[in-house]
C-alpha cells in the first residue's frame, strides 16, 4: 500500500499547475472545518463595525503582505 509520504514524494515532482489542481481536489474532499450557520454573516458584519470604532485594527495592503513576508 502506497502511504502518504510516498504520494506527497509523488506529487512534489508535478509541475505547479498540476500540484495546485491535485491540491484544490484534496481539499474540495475533505468536510469543512470552520462552518458556521449563518456562512460566516457575523463575522462579515463584526469585522467592519471593529475597524470603525479602532481604526488602528486596519492594515493597508502593503502593510499586510509585508506581515505575510512577501
Amino acid at each position: 500500500m502506497t502511504t502518504a509520504a510516498e504520494i506527497g514524494t509523488l506529487a512534489s515532482s508535478l509541475p505547479e499547475s498540476d500540484r495546485a489542481k491535485l491540491a484544490a481536489d484534496l481539499l474540495d474532499s475533505l468536510p469543512g472545518i470552520l462552518v458556521d450557520d449563518d456562512d460566516g454573516l457575523a463575522e462579515a458584519r463584526r469585522r467592519p463595525e471593529e475597524m470603525d470604532r479602532d481604526p488602528s485594527t486596519c492594515l493597508t495592503h502593503e502593510e499586510f503582505l509585508k506581515a505575510m513576508g512577501r
